[in-house]
């Protein structure tokens, strides 16, 4: 089953596992969330606060390209459509 926590747990789990002398596992049961989980929120907020690896993607960079992407999609299928009716209408031209 996969929960979903909000960004105010996210950002407290994490506030937790890095002020804590305990490991991000034990933190983890503490809370009753995966400690895979709970890595991979620490990880992202060191990328967000400029301390990930080079070329790691901020939370506003991932979100943004998502919206991009989805953008590109949608105008794509728009093209497509438009080609469509291009081809459907010069062909009823030539007729």
């Amino acid at each position: 089953m996969n929960k979903r926590y909000t960004a105010e747990f996210k950002r407290d789990a994490v506030a937790l596992a890095l002020s804590l002398e305990k490991t991000v596992t034990e933190v983890a049961q503490d809370l009753g969330v995966s400690p895979e989980g709970l890595r991979g929120w620490v990880k992202q907020a060191k990328v967000d606060r400029g301390e990930g690896p080079a070329g790691a993607l901020t939370t506003a960079e991932r979100e943004e390209l998502v919206r991009l992407r989805r953008k590109v999609r949608e105008q794509e299928a728009t093209i497509e459509v438009l080609g469509k009716a291009t081809a459907f209408f010069a062909r009823d031209k030539m007729r």
